[in-house]
């Protein structure tokens, strides 16, 4: 259905950007280097990608700094936030 599709691509989406900016923020971020790796890595991700990461980066930073700072995998943060189904 529609609204499952919907909400698999915005998973991955999700999942694909937050992996980016693990990646950039490294083992175990400070709040600084979380919010350097929110900027950093939307940029890298190209022009339409990137606006949809700076959507989900403006809607969601606190919990995605969060969750990155406790360790959580991209995709149990992207389920905390509701686009990925558990």
């Amino acid at each position: 259905d529609g609204v499952a599709q919907g909400r698999g691509i915005k998973c991955g989406i999700c999942t694909k950007v937050l992996k980016k900016i693990q990646a950039l923020a490294g083992d175990n971020p400070d709040e600084e280097a979380v919010t350097a790796a929110l900027q950093k890595g939307c940029r890298t991700l190209g022009r339409t990608m990137g606006k949809v990461c700076q959507r989900l980066v403006n809607k969601y930073q606190e919990q995605i700094t969060e969750g990155l700072q406790n360790g959580d995998t991209p995709r149990d943060i992207c389920t905390a936030m509701g686009l990925c189904k558990s």
